[in-house]
């Protein structure tokens, strides 16, 4: 149980998160987070809580959670004592310079090549599959994040443009232009939508029960759909692949393709170019390439 001191800053959190318009997903997690570590800090007033006492705090949590996970709390802990400091409830944010965590560098990157991604449409089956293939299709050839899938609404594409605008992180919108395949799925998306089951109700993709689709029943359907991929290509096996994965796929193609970094975060809808910079992997043939084009003399003949 929590001490009754943090209910007034949880509940100032929550309205603060709620008028910054936070995500719901993100705002579950920062709540969880937070609520973790006024357990971990049990009673200590938060007017006394030290840059120390936060290093500490994720020290211990980076024991149980992987240096991604740990970063995620940071982000909460900045964004709490962020909105104390907003609501005059505290004078300082302990948690501001603490250093994020070094993520795995080394680390495989989790991605489709544009073949693997072209062959994900083909397990798309069923009565809903044009709806199904065109929520696939916005986030491995738009670059859409699940959550802006899920709160795309009608009044947000334009079939003559062929445009969507989009919702994205801290309330920003977003304009963006969809190949003319995607474009033709929306169309088709759109002929075909279930009447919902709220007669004003705006949502572009609907449930067979009439209601907008949440993003669990999003992320289920690309989990099938990826889980039967798999079991007929053995290369992707043991991979982690997710909705995310898409998204991911989508800017390191546009990158591979040489497309100019600042027009993919614009189309991803970054707020940092560095944040960009995490989709420019190295590809091994990128790499034998460059070695290729430098003419290294024949060592041999000097033998």
């Amino acid at each position: 149980m929590l001490h009754e001191q943090y209910e007034e800053s949880i509940q100032a959190f929550q309205l603060w998160m709620k008028q910054a318009g936070y995500a719901e997903t993100t705002k579950k997690e920062y709540i969880r987070e937070i609520q973790h570590f006024l357990k971990y800090i049990d009673g200590t007033s938060l007017s006394a809580v030290k840059k120390l006492t936060i290093v500490s705090y994720l020290v211990q949590e980076k024991e149980r959670l992987s240096d991604q996970a740990r970063n995620r709390s940071l982000a909460a802990l900045r964004s709490f004592f962020k909105a104390l400091i907003d609501f005059e409830l505290l004078t300082s944010n302990p948690a501001q310079e603490v250093k994020k965590s070094k993520t795995e560098r080394n680390r495989k990157p989790i991605y489709l090549e544009q073949e693997q991604l072209a062959k994900t449409v083909s397990y798309m089956h069923g009565k809903y599959k044009d709806r199904n293939i065109a929520l696939l299709l916005l986030m491995a050839y738009s670059g859409l994040r699940v959550g802006e899938v899920h709160r795309l609404n009608c009044s947000h594409y334009d079939e003559a443009k062929g445009t969507i605008t989009v919702l994205g992180k801290g309330r920003k919108w977003n304009e963006i232009p969809l190949a003319p395949e995607v474009n033709q799925y929306m169309r088709s998306v759109l002929a075909q939508r279930i009447k919902p089951y709220k007669p004003k109700d705006e949502a572009f993709f609907i449930s067979q029960k009439g209601r907008r689709l949440s993003i669990r029943q999003i992320q289920k359907i690309i989990a099938e759909m990826f889980n039967e991929m798999k079991a007929e290509q053995a290369e992707l096996q043991g991979l982690k692949l997710s909705c995310h994965k898409l998204r991911h796929s989508f800017a390191t193609l546009m990158l591979r393709n040489q497309v100019d970094i600042r027009i993919v975060k614009e189309l991803m809808g970054h707020s940092s170019i560095d944040t960009t910079m995490i989709y420019t992997h190295i590809h091994d043939d990128e790499k034998k390439h460059a070695v290729e084009l430098i003419a290294v003399p024949s060592l041999l003949d000097k033998i």
